[in-house]
């Protein structure tokens, strides 16, 4: 058998271009973004360079959690569209050298899936979740003590029917667990694979992919037992074998939701036979720190290496505070427990930050994913409470802002109603939105967008190889990468001084301009040709 070709590994490199369909561009003028409004925009997704789609889940869906309750997989949600422009719109992309990636969530079903409606009916359904009768003297209180899936939510994770019986819930009621020890489950989850793989998809993006798996009898939760009871069990590893047979018969790939802290047991789903890729949270939750930043990349690559896995890079994504907001804040980082309302934010010192950290991100080996409206320099909105309508938010309590604030429809036009995205958003877009309009950045050269555009332009010069860490001030982070016309080199000053640049014969893009002597000003990124 030959090598694969560049064809095959184009995953191991590639920017995956996040979208989040209801905000994306709304193509009816109803005020929700869908399919029409992304295939209307596939231009300006070719232009920006991209070299994937991964779509949030568009399937039906009561949108109790923006669309993470799936009541059926082979059917769009009429509010986005049909399952025929699905189609066109998968293929209109691939005629311009764009992948599609779907997302699964086989964790969980909505409450209107089929299976469960005939479960709340009595059927033999029920062995396809997990009912269990309550403990108490009168089966009033839940089957064991679990917690929430849902930072900062005391809710339990059990609800009990008229009938007496509770059922399981890791996320929201709505959204009740599938026990993958029956067989049923897994046979659906791998014809739903094939149905999207026939239609033309490239890969599936695989939703909490460590929780699948329970523990069968159900136990309560004990701080540090091992094994956990429902995160990252064995069992999980022969499920994804199963898949990756029906993936590899298709040539499609996976990237798994991975939250694990010990690297060893994340790097089990990245042996040859399972997983392709898995999200790399750490560098996400990072704070802009240089120290931090470099262990988090250290410890990347070198939990990776033994499997011969590519790494992923994500400053955002649909869950996340967008980069410009965080990176303004006192704490760079980023953690759900910590989420508050009125957060101070100096945008311009974010953004200033946000531009730097594309370039580095953008300059490490392994695989980019992009979440939609970051290359506009979009900040996070603060959502009147009036109008949120994240879970999140109301299972805290009302404490937690919730991420409707990453979800804003994205502004394109700057004077058009609506910035440019069609109808009446289901999110309100903030006063100046249309300052970060698409057509307004894509004329300045020195926007968010425009830069953007220029390095993923010039990426793919770093090629494939591996990275190399150069001597550099305390602050400063430089590494040297073999280039595919000679050594090419990132720097990212995060000092409080500028910092003198390596030696280079040319500088080929920057995050912001060098200062009056020619050094890197901090907070700011260059790529330079050695």
């Amino acid at each position: 058998m030959g090598q694969p070709t560049h064809a095959q590994n184009w995953w191991r490199s590639a920017v995956i271009y996040q979208v989040y369909v209801r905000s994306f561009a709304d193509g009816d003028g109803d005020g929700t973004g869908d399919l029409a409004g992304v295939r209307a925009r596939l231009p300006y997704l070719a232009e920006l360079g991209v070299d994937a789609l991964w779509f949030n889940p568009w399937y039906l869906s009561p949108m109790k959690d923006g669309g993470y309750d799936v009541a059926d997989y082979r059917v769009i949600d009429p509010a986005f569209g049909t399952l025929a422009e699905a189609e066109k719109l998968i293929a209109e992309a691939k005629g311009l050298g764009i992948r599609t990636l779907v997302d699964i969530v086989p964790n969980h079903v909505s409450d209107r899936h089929p299976w469960f409606r005939a479960a709340l009916a009595g059927g033999p359904e029920r062995e396809l979740f997990h009912f269990r009768p309550g403990r108490g003297e009168h089966g009033e209180l839940p089957p064991n003590d679990w917690p929430s899936q849902f930072a900062g939510s005391a809710e339990p994770v059990w609800t009990r029917l008229p009938d007496g019986t509770w059922y399981l819930h890791l996320f929201t009621p709505e959204q009740p667990d599938l026990n993958w020890a029956h067989p049923a489950v897994r046979q659906e989850h791998e014809e739903i694979l094939r149905f999207w793989f026939e239609r033309g998809v490239a890969g599936v993006r695989i939703d909490s992919a460590a929780l699948l798996a329970k523990d069968p009898d159900l136990p309560d939760f004990v701080e540090g037992r091992d094994p956990h009871p429902y995160v990252d069990r064995d069992e999980l590893h022969d499920i994804y074998r199963s898949w990756r047979t029906v993936a590899d018969a298709y040539d499609g790939i996976f990237v798994g939701e991975v939250w694990l802290p010990d690297t060893e047991r994340f790097a089990r789903y990245l042996r040859p036979d399972e997983l392709h890729t898995a999200f790399n949270f750490s560098f996400l939750s990072c704070p802009w720190d240089a120290g931090r930043l470099r262990t988090s990349i250290d410890e990347t690559l070198a939990e990776h290496a033994p499997v011969g896995a590519p790494a992923t890079w994500v400053l955002c994504n649909h869950d996340v505070t967008r980069t410009v907001t965080r990176y303004g804040r006192t704490d760079t980082g980023f953690d759900f427990a910590t989420k508050a309302f009125g957060t101070p934010t100096d945008l311009a010192l974010g953004t200033r930050r946000a531009r730097a950290a594309a370039l580095l991100s953008l300059a490490l080996p392994g695989a980019v994913y992009l979440y939609q409206g970051e290359e506009l320099g979009l900040p996070e909105a603060e959502i009147p409470r009036d109008r949120i309508q994240d879970p999140m938010h109301f299972r805290s309590g009302g404490t937690d802002p919730g991420r409707d604030g990453c979800r804003v429809p994205l502004p394109w036009t700057a004077d058009a109603p609506y910035a440019g995205f069609g109808g009446e958003p289901w999110l309100p877009q903030p006063s100046g939105w249309s300052a970060y309009a698409a057509d307004v950045q894509a004329a300045d050269p020195g926007s968010m967008l425009s830069l953007y555009r220029a390095a993923l332009r010039t990426r793919p010069e770093f090629g494939d190889g591996p990275l190399t860490w150069l001597p550099a001030p305390e602050g400063v982070l430089a590494f040297t990468r073999p280039g595919q016309e000679g050594r090419l080199l990132c720097v990212a000053n995060l000092a409080d001084a500028p910092a003198d640049l390596p030696d280079h014969s040319r500088l080929l893009l920057g995050s912001g301009p060098l200062d009056p002597q020619g050094r890197l000003p901090k907070d700011t990124a260059v790529w330079l040709r050695g």
